[in-house]
């Protein structure tokens, strides 16, 4: 190459760059989002409790939570444990639990999505990080014991299965590594994970006693009882156009009222873009789960699924499966798109639908013809490298957040909003080793790199994942 080409076309991938760059600059302005908030259509979404009236009037509280999924409730039932003074509201769009925390997979999980059956921390604090979030699922089960409401949690503990000779080998390594610390896993060949799910698809399997499984609605109920209890204030129906920063900051209302606070709660995970916030942290992608109608003592019986233990693969494109009380066998995951622009209108896609059926069939070949009474589909909130983030933001470090759960959101929201409560009182001290607090995730693009990033890697997962 001469030096007249080579300056040729170093001008031509600079100028692209620039171009690119420029583009992702202004993106946000030719892009603005909009938001949108769809009413769930899941199983669980029948025992969701009776909205609360909606904020009618102005308002002004110490803390105000913006949204009542599991992560706005546990921040404010913690806020209010720690801080019985403080006055704390909650404002949620539609009803509690409208989101994913009555929409997801039902599993309860130790650890963070990253740290899953994987050692990324060193050693002992991956220890402390699984102590710590197995100490949370027993609250959150003490919680629920307490609750008028049955049957929200089942502790019956999980498995991870593999789906390949390789993935066996690396569950195999981890269990070996971990036990060593006073881990509790434990690895199951081919013949040990059949006997528990009945299924010989799976080369392997991990099994952790202290997972278990959920009634997500259920489990949101438990939450918003015990917040209620504490003496939080919720008002359901009741949507946030725009947030006002400072310190005092005035939350502006759909509905035309104003609520002020002297600090906020963002507990809006996947929707977190629609006011403004980690808009170049988040992706929300969507998730797809179906469910049989109740199935006949043989129909459970041909499928050698002895107990009710959810299970999960070991794909990027992961398959989860449960059973629930009254005998149907629910499946998620598979595709997992992201709309265009941050996009969250729930949407119809019988092809989704159609893989959960073939891999469902495939896993137990004797339900063939017995089909889907319903599926549905939400948003999973996703970072870049897995990883969720908890801690605090804003001109006057008075706007705290906890998301990025990629699937682990379940047990994490209750932490985080423990940890969010000690944070908005100032105890950040008692945090600070961990690796998910005041965390400075991965850069995301604006669009249209994000649209194409993450459409290519969805490609790559799929093509990996066979």
């Amino acid at each position: 190459m001469t030096r007249r080409n080579w300056l040729r076309g170093a001008a031509v991938t600079g100028g692209v760059a620039i171009g690119s760059a420029g583009l992702n600059a202004v993106a946000p302005a030719l892009f603005p989002e909009t938001p949108a908030f769809d009413p769930n259509h899941s199983l669980w979404m029948r025992a969701q409790a009776p909205h609360n009236p909606p904020l009618t009037t102005d308002a002004e509280a110490d803390v105000v939570v913006i949204g009542a999924g599991y992560t706005g409730l546990s921040a404010a039932y913690h806020i209010r444990k720690r801080s019985p003074r403080k006055s704390v509201i909650v404002v949620e769009a539609r009803g509690a639990g409208n989101g994913a925390s009555g929409r997801n997979g039902a599993m309860l999980l130790p650890n963070v999505a990253n740290e899953y059956l994987r050692l990324v921390s060193p050693p002992e604090l991956h220890k402390r990080i699984y102590d710590l979030t197995v100490e949370s699922m027993r609250n959150l089960e003490a919680l629920a014991a307490r609750a008028s409401i049955p049957d929200a949690i089942d502790h019956t503990g999980a498995l991870e299965a593999f789906a390949s000779e390789e993935s066996a080998g690396e569950g195999r390594e981890y269990v070996e590594k971990t036990r060593r610390l006073g881990i509790p896993v434990r690895y199951l060949d081919r013949e040990g994970t059949a006997a528990l799910i009945g299924t010989r698809a799976y080369a392997a399997s991990v099994f952790d006693p202290n997972a278990g499984h959920v009634h997500p609605m259920k489990l949101v109920r438990v939450v918003k009882e015990a917040a209620e209890a504490e003496g939080v204030r919720i008002y359901e129906d009741s949507s946030v156009r725009q947030v006002e920063e400072g310190a005092a900051i005035r939350l502006h209302m759909a509905g035309g009222q104003t609520v002020k606070a002297r600090a906020i709660v963002l507990a809006t995970n996947a929707f977190t873009s629609k006011l403004g916030y980690f808009r170049n942290t988040i992706a929300p992608v969507y998730n797809y789960v179906a469910v049989t109608r109740p199935l006949t003592g043989p129909e459970l019986a041909s499928t050698g699924w002895a107990g009710r233990m959810p299970f999960n693969d070991s794909r990027k494109l992961v398959h989860y499966l449960g059973r629930t009380a009254d005998g149907r066998i629910h499946i998620g995951g598979g595709p997992a798109p992201y709309g265009w622009n941050n996009g969250v209108r729930e949407r119809s896609d019988g092809q989704a639908a159609t893989i959960l059926e073939e891999e469902l069939l495939r896993l137990y070949p004797s339900l063939r013809g017995v089909g889907f009474e319903m599926a549905w589909n939400g948003m999973v909130d996703m970072t870049l490298d897995w990883a969720p983030l908890v801690g605090s933001t804003g001109t006057h470090n008075n706007v705290f957040y906890g998301l990025g759960y990629c699937g682990h959101g379940v047990n994490l929201t209750f932490l985080f909003g423990r940890i969010i409560a000690d944070l908005e009182a100032g105890g950040e001290r008692a945090w600070a080793e961990y690796p998910f607090v005041n965390r400075r995730a991965p850069y995301l693009p604006n669009e249209p790199f994000r649209w194409l990033g993450i459409r290519a890697t969805s490609l790559y997962y799929r093509f990996t994942d066979r």
